[in-house]
């Protein structure tokens, strides 16, 4: 080996490099790097609770998937997944960024308005609740359901309403329906038999007191 020869495996690392590029942040993955950094480690945690959920199931979409930058985390997962957001220039920054074998179905959709036009057996969405008016939560709630299978599973995950007086003001700004523990649980258990609620603080997840819980999961099946 000469003094600049490289060892296998820092030298799969140049190809990969070579090959297909560098990889790129996207818009909410960017800013999150960019104000703070452990934040994406956190957002990323929440994806790989889902991944481990939905581990093996076949048709899976996500609601609400912004740049799409975690996702690849619950596709390693899954047969096929498909990616919506309300907001087109999200959709076309995941779709910019994506690349094989990593890639997507990515549509603009709004749930408020409708189910997906198909049904999948697992939706999740993750930090979306929270910016739907209450006005329109039981609309939303119910087309989640109508976007799933009878047997379906649904995965909501958002911050807690105990976690908001410790967030940014411009983190919380558009956080308009926060909730307790409990009371996200009683919410989602008028549409499903079966609903299981987990805590999380920072990247861990646990079933401890919700009060102390900063994000709240709650994983849903056997649907009303």
């Amino acid at each position: 080996m000469t003094d600049n020869a490289l060892d296998p495996a820092s030298q799969a690392m140049f190809d990969i490099k070579d090959k297909h590029g560098i990889a790129s942040l996207g818009l909410h993955s960017n800013k999150q790097w960019y104000e703070d950094p452990k934040h994406l480690l956190f957002s990323m945690a929440r994806y790989k609770f889902v991944a481990k959920m939905l581990s093996g199931t076949q048709h899976v979409a996500e609601l609400g998937c912004g740049d799409g930058f975690n996702s690849r985390i619950v596709k390693q997962e899954v047969e096929t997944l498909s990616l919506y957001d309300i907001n087109a220039e999200f959709v076309s920054n995941a779709v910019s960024n994506m690349k094989e074998p990593w890639s997507c179905e990515v549509a603009v959709h709004d749930i408020t308005q409708g189910p997906l036009a198909r049904r999948y057996d697992a939706c999740y969405s993750l930090d979306v609740l929270e910016h739907i008016d209450q006005s329109l939560e039981k609309r939303a709630i119910q087309n989640f359901c109508d976007s799933i299978t009878d047997t379906g599973v649904l995965i909501l995950g958002m911050p807690s309403l105990e976690s908001q007086k410790y967030s940014p003001p411009a983190e919380i700004s558009g956080h308009i329906n926060c909730k307790s523990g409990n009371d996200f649980r009683a919410l989602m258990q008028q549409y499903f038999h079966n609903v299981f609620l987990f805590s999380m603080n920072d990247e861990v997840v646990h079933t401890g007191f919700v009060k102390m819980a900063h994000y709240l999961f709650c994983l849903c099946v056997n649907k009303r």
